[in-house]
């Protein structure tokens, strides 16, 4: 009689593996409040230029983040429709400092601060439109 271990690796392990995948995918670019964030206080010193009158998105990069140009280009123009938001883009291998005080895990992370800093959205990863338009929003309101 063989043993069925192999079996059962051979199909428990893509099933996680698919799950993993699945769950993941579901959170990349979302843009969400979290933990740690939620506190959290960017100044316009630390930026390197002044905060938005009404809200700020924060875009870290990196020159070989695939997704960082289309992720520039979004923030960009959301910021120019809205009045009062501005788009700033942080190199985040020139930043190191400031990548590991807001604890940045990947190229592009977006934060959504309001107008006095606070983050109220973070992604990590490409967000969509709706989820910027929806997060502006959100931080103009506040």
């Amino acid at each position: 009689m063989s043993d069925p271990t192999g079996l059962i690796v051979a199909a428990v392990v893509p099933a996680a593996a698919t799950v993993f995948g699945l769950l993941r995918a579901r959170r990349v670019g979302r843009l969400r409040a979290g933990g740690r964030s939620e506190v959290l206080r960017l100044s316009s010193g630390e930026l390197g230029v002044a905060l938005g009158e009404r809200a700020t998105l924060v875009q870290f990069s990196t020159a070989l983040c695939a997704a960082c140009p289309g992720t520039r280009r979004l923030l960009a123009g959301v910021a120019a429709q809205t009045p009062g938001v501005r788009h700033v883009e942080i190199d985040a291998e020139a930043r190191l400092d400031l990548v590991r005080r807001v604890e940045v895990m990947r190229t592009p992370t977006v934060l959504v601060l309001d107008r006095t800093g606070h983050v109220v959205r973070r992604a990590s990863g490409a967000p969509t439109r709706a989820d910027v338009v929806s997060a502006v929003e959100l931080a103009i309101a506040d």
